[in-house]
């Protein structure tokens, strides 16, 4: 137990020591991408075959290290889950790539033992190798500082948190700064909030550290309810103190004493993580009563959500946390005044509290100087879709969609085509190959119609139907609706089920302009923000690729070959030869010609089975 900051600054002073005295070791990267392709497993035998060699080994921080010893640890995720599971070697910086439990004995062999390089498992891109992370192209043009120690630290171990700076900023905080200096601090960095809405941090702050009403408390959204985004989860399983040390620096320039934090039910990795370090914290003394000494008093609580993605909104988040139906509320007022159990309440996601402590601890002006004037600092985007480099990355506000597309993510998988991203989620819209410049910066975006939401991007080819993507997104919100208001619980329906028509060739005159006003009706009359926002995607869709839902509606085909309920089988006249071999194989005599003579297809009689794509040995029976 510290008591006091001299037992502090002592434990991270050892720590940091123990940990520059590791002259070897192997992170094997346990973030949940990885796990699902058997690091686990790797990790596992990895440790087997050192003990079998009487190679000496450990797996937690040694505070008093051998300089012939090495560790093997848990590291979190790095972020490159396309070439998962990775396996980490220093002090080489050596990163081995979609490693299989068979190449844990040539690691053995080759690296630990003689220092070589094992050079099938390094990264390959247009012939060049690329052993070391810090090379490849798919880190050069981030900036890591919510992700900065995923991947890089065990998560399980607050030891090495410490030694790598860790509650050096709630320290300063707690000893060196007033609680009105905290919040001059985040507001001069104009930190915004990183869950959609891009409210400044430090304003809410403020508002919440001059209410009279106590007691007050610190609430952290980790609900994360987006199609393809994982950044929070990241944060939470591979750097939970760095969230908490945040949270904690808000409770005390907000003056609150209890912080809750809502996790969907969803992350069973993430609870248990965020257990284990309250648990460390409360172990050390640096949560709790009376910390370090002083009269700040903080306690944390884990809530569990049922996978409502309406709990994502503030007073339904916080509703939950209650025991009540997670629905939202009319406002004013507002979370800063009425928020958790009636009080004032500070409301931030995971990726926002990340940021905190380096603000802190490295100042505004530091902040600041990363991205645009009005939106700086750095942004997590977990990027998904038809892109060759999938994965989690973290760059400045501002860098293009370009640059993630194809500096960073290596551009479309399979030679495709670029057609269009999906941003924000189902809040969100779609951008195009126009956009491909835009800055990606709150004030930007929103010009452009679009949102960074919480910072999926969904990256789509040009074998993607836009208006299928519309419609399954309005499913998703239809279906996340918690129906307390008319406008999105019956709206978000009816738009769905113009949707559903259009894509299955039903769709009539006038259905565009019908979506629009339904849209701008659940814009402007819906309860909260996520109904306001729930026909975004359909909108953008529309606006950027209006000709699409035409040729659906109108022509009955969709441009794409997506649709199912709208392809059409044909035969290429040019290609075919008149061999009737489709003819032979069709089940209900759809298709018909002479022999030597080029077949026709009768798209009133094909049941689109598909016999005869299969048939044709000259590529002339075509869908689409």
């Amino acid at each position: 137990m510290l008591k006091n900051r001299e037992d502090l600054q002592q434990l991270r002073e050892v720590c940091k020591k123990a940990m520059a005295a590791e002259e070897k070791k192997i992170l094997v990267c346990t973030g949940t991408g990885c796990v699902s392709s058997g690091s686990l497993d790797i990790y596992a035998e990895l440790v087997r075959l050192m003990k079998e060699a009487n190679i000496p080994c450990s797996v937690e921080l040694q505070k008093d290290p051998h300089g012939d010893e090495i560790r093997v640890t848990k590291g979190g995720c790095p972020g490159f889950c396309e070439i998962g599971p990775l396996v980490r070697i220093e002090p080489q910086g050596w990163l081995y790539t979609k490693v299989q439990l068979s190449d844990c004995e040539e690691i053995i062999e080759k690296t630990i033992k003689n220092g070589e390089l094992v050079e099938r498992l390094a990264y390959k891109l247009d012939g060049k190798v690329y052993a070391k992370k810090d090379e490849m192209p798919f880190y050069q043009k981030q900036a890591r500082v919510a992700l900065e120690n995923c991947g890089e630290i065990d998560s399980d171990s607050i030891e090495e948190y410490l030694g790598v700076g860790g509650y050096l900023a709630f320290e300063k905080a707690l000893f060196d700064m007033r609680s009105d200096e905290i919040i001059n601090e985040i507001t001069e960095s104009n930190l915004r909030g990183r869950g959609g809405g891009g409210f400044p941090t430090g304003r809410k702050w403020s508002q919440v550290a001059r209410q009279a009403s106590t007691p007050k408390y610190v609430v952290c959204n980790g609900d994360e309810g987006d199609p393809g985004a994982f950044m929070d989860r990241s944060i939470m399983e591979d750097d939970p103190h760095r969230m908490l040390e945040g949270m904690m620096i808000a409770g005390l320039a907000c003056g609150a004493s209890e912080g809750y934090i809502y996790v969907r039910a969803e992350y069973p990795v993430a609870v248990k993580k965020l257990k284990n370090a309250i648990a460390q914290a409360e172990a050390l003394g640096l949560l709790g009563d009376n910390i370090l000494g002083t009269d700040f008093s903080f306690h944390l609580h884990i809530s569990r959500g049922a996978g409502a993605f309406v709990c994502g909104e503030g007073s339904a988040l916080t509703a939950s946390i209650e025991g009540k139906r997670g629905m939202p509320r009319v406002k004013p007022p507002r979370t800063v005044e009425h928020g958790l159990f009636d009080q004032p309440t500070v409301l931030n996601n995971v990726e926002t509290f990340a940021n905190v402590a380096k603000i802190i601890l490295n100042g505004a002006a530091w902040y600041k100087s990363i991205g645009p004037e009005n939106s700086p600092g750095t942004k997590a985007f977990a990027v998904t879709g038809n892109i060759k480099n999938t994965g989690l990355i973290e760059v400045p506000m501002g860098t293009t969609l370009r640059e993630v597309i194809y500096d960073i993510c290596g551009g479309m998988r399979d030679g495709g085509e670029f057609k269009a991203v999906q941003i924000g989620g189902p809040s969100g819209g779609c951008l195009t190959k126009d956009d491909l410049d835009l800055p990606l910066d709150f004030d930007s975006l929103s010009r452009a119609g679009a949102m960074i939401g919480s910072g999926g991007l969904v990256v789509m080819d040009s074998n993607t139907c836009m208006v299928e993507v519309a419609r399954f997104f309005m499913n998703f919100t239809q279906n996340e609706s918690c129906g307390k208001c008319v406008p999105c619980r019956e709206g978000t329906k009816r738009m769905l089920e113009i949707l559903e028509r259009i894509v299955a060739g039903e769709g009539r005159d006038g259905d565009i302009e019908l979506l629009l006003e339904l849209a701008d009706t659940i814009s402007h009359t819906a309860l909260c923000g996520l109904g306001k926002t729930a026909a975004s995607p359909v909108v953008s869709t529309i606006k950027n690729f209006r000709e699409e839902y035409e040729a659906h509606i109108y022509e009955k085909r969709c441009p794409a070959g997506a649709c199912e309920k709208l392809k059409k089988i044909w035969i290429d006249p040019d290609l075919c030869k008149g061999c009737s071999k489709c003819a032979r194989q069709c089940p209900v005599d759809a298709i018909s010609g002479k022999v030597k003579e080029p077949f026709v297809i009768d798209s009133a009689k094909c049941i689109k089975c598909g016999a005869c794509i299969s048939a044709c040995a000259f590529h002339a029976v075509k869908e689409g």
